[in-house]
């Protein structure tokens, strides 16, 4: 039996509001994530602040393991005492923390032990922040018209073939030499 604590399952259109509301909540932090790791990431390298690096032993622990952990205690709270109300939103945030976290280091996924300024990253970032920019912001499903229908199978259509892509791409390319540089030069 449904537990209907939370008012915003009564209604479709309350849920579907409140659905897009916490996207964008989940899309804003994300990108924030995203672009705050990079910059902090970016400064360290180039000495301009200090080395924040945690080292367990002698290894650099990288930030998506931070995002990972995150992930994990999200999921275990949504799964045994699911937030309400503003909880819902704070759950939210942290959730896009650990995605922006763990995602910004997808290409170490890919090439372990890879550079960290591997494109597979920014293409891992630029896809997930177009699908929770569609969650927060396309029209209710029920209010599509055939233009929506048309548009959803473009997109569709356009992701696969990117995946198909990527997933057939030569080794991921240098974002230039500078980058390659620092993060040869920054700490290890």
């Amino acid at each position: 039996m449904a537990d209907n604590n939370d008012t915003t399952s009564t209604h479709p259109d309350a849920t579907d509001h409140h659905i897009r509301q916490l996207a964008r909540v989940v899309l804003l932090v994300f990108l924030l994530t995203f672009m705050l790791s990079r910059v902090l990431v970016f400064l360290i390298m180039d000495h301009q602040i200090p080395d924040l690096y945690m080292h367990m032993g002698g290894t650099h622990v990288h930030h998506l393991n931070y995002g990972i952990f995150l992930l994990v205690g999200v999921g275990a709270w949504m799964l045994f005492q699911p937030p309400q109300g503003h909880q819902r939103t704070v759950c939210a945030a942290l959730y896009a923390i650990g995605l922006g976290l763990t995602f910004d280091e997808f290409g170490m996924w890919l090439h372990l032990g890879g550079g960290y300024w591997q494109r597979a990253s920014f293409d891992a970032i630029t896809v997930i922040a177009a699908v929770l920019a569609l969650i927060a912001y396309a029209p209710a499903q029920g209010s599509w018209t055939r233009k929506h229908y048309l548009a959803t199978t473009l997109l569709v259509i356009a992701m696969a073939a990117f995946v198909t892509l990527f997933a057939h791409s030569r080794e991921a390319h240098e974002l230039g030499s500078r980058l390659h540089l620092l993060e040869e030069g920054g700490p290890q």
